[in-house]
Parts: C-alpha cells; structure tokens; sequence
C-alpha cells in the first residue's frame, strides 16, 4: 500500500473533549495499526509549539504541525516557526499603544507573554499562560514576532484597523484575541515537500472551525461525527463521533487498516 501521510487534530478528534489528554483505547489501537502498515502520523494544531510539545509526546507522536501552521515537528524535532509578518505586528502593537489597549506578544517560542506596561498584565493572564511586564521591551527593536494577544471587547474588532491586516482569534473563555497564525494546510505542505509527497498522499481528520484551513479539495479530508457543519460540508467522508471510534471506522472504510 502507498504510503499516506495522516494529520489530526486533537481536541473533538484525537481526545472526545477540550483539554482533555486521553485518546480512547479504539482510536489508539486503529492508530498504532497504521504506524506498524508505514504510514506518516502527525498531529495538527493550532497551538504554540511550547505549548503542545508535551502533548504531542503524551499522546504518542513524534510529528507535529504546531503554531497554527507555522510550525513543524518531525521526528520530536522543532524544524522551525515561522513569524508573523513583522511590520503588521508593530503597526498593530504602535496602534494599541495609541489608544490604550492592553497588548503583549511572544518573540520566541515561550509560554510567557510579554507586555509593555504593567497595567497590561492582568487583563491578559489566564490559566494557561502567564504574562510579565517588561520595562526594557520593544517591539520595533524585535527581529520577528509570533504571537500577539490584545484585550478587546467582542464587537469591537473592527475599531482597530491595523487588526483586520492579520489572523485573529477569539477562543470561548478567553478576554482577548489571539493573534497568531491560522493555516495548518502550510505546515502540512512543508512536511510534504521533505518527504516528497504528493497531494493524494495526504489525510486530514478535523472536527472545528479552525480545521477548515487544512480542509482543502486537493487531498482526503474526514470529519468527526461531533464536528461543526461547516466542516462537513468540505469533508470527503463525515465519520462517527471520536469517542465512538470515529477515527478507526474511517480508516476501515477507506480500507488503510483491517
């Protein structure tokens, strides 16, 4: 059989729920029957590296596309992250500045966020990251950026311009933005370009909004039972629930495991 290079998401997909780190026995075992046939296996994230290493290695994969698409994993090496488009980010930042938004970012692949003015802190520290004020800090003097994140009320996107220039996010929970990356499909494209791959040697799994970036018509795509309609409406084959071994029923169906 040719070999395929398999990418899947991980909270709805890999895992039933959100922060959740366990993957149910049937999925694990439909997995490790496509490791042991030669396939390619890599998880697809949105997340920081820094941030989904340790989740990557606890779930049992040594390939990973982390930072949104931006960043690439293989073999339980960091191949790189590429930044933001840097003078975005300073108009941005220089925007923020001026009218008073609490802002702060990541230069390097860290879980601390940076901000510029102590009363920044707080209003972007949650309990997945810290942030630390910096007097020192400044992003003009800063060689590349790779994550911003900026305290803005729902609805109010649009008053700050130089933000429609960039991919954001508002993640349910969180009182600011993420601005960072949003493309898994270019990191899946990097790991093809190592390993000589072609578009039809390519499998996606995914389950949310964030999923239809790698969603694309030029390779297999395969929606959880759970996922969002929007999804499905791309996928090729909309398979069971992932706690009802989704991820194994597709991989029978089209036939890459027994």
């Amino acid at each position: 059989m040719r070999r395929k290079f398999f990418f899947f998401d991980i909270d709805g997909t890999l895992v039933p729920g959100s922060g959740q780190s366990h993957v149910p026995d049937d999925t694990r075992a439909a997995i490790g029957k496509l490791e042991a046939k030669g396939h390619f296996l890599a998880i697809a994230t949105g997340r920081a590296h820094c941030l989904a290493e340790g989740q990557m290695r606890s779930l049992g994969f040594d390939n990973m596309v982390s930072d949104g698409g931006y960043g690439v994993t293989i073999d339980g090496t960091l191949r790189g992250i590429e930044p933001l488009p840097r003078d975005l980010c300073i108009e941005l930042a220089d925007e923020c500045e001026a009218t008073g938004l609490p802002w702060a970012c990541c230069v390097t692949d860290t879980t601390v966020r940076t901000a510029t003015r102590p009363e920044y802190v707080a209003p972007l520290t949650d309990p997945y990251q810290a942030c630390r004020f910096d007097p020192d800090f400044d992003i003009h003097a800063q060689p590349q950026i790779l994550r911003m994140f900026v305290s803005l009320e729902p609805g109010a996107e649009a008053d700050v311009p130089a933000l429609g220039k960039l991919p954001w996010m508002r993640y349910a929970g969180m009182p600011y933005i993420f601005v960072e990356p949003a493309d898994k499909a270019r990191g899946i494209r990097r790991i093809m370009k190592t390993y000589g791959a072609t578009d039809e040697d390519v499998v996606v799994f995914g389950d949310e909004l964030n999923d239809l970036s790698m969603f694309l018509p030029e390779w297999t795509c395969i929606c959880m039972g759970n996922g969002r309609d929007e999804l499905k409406a791309r996928a090729d084959f909309v398979t069971r629930d992932s706690d009802d071994d989704g991820i194994g029923y597709a991989l029978r169906h089209f036939g890459w495991i027994d």
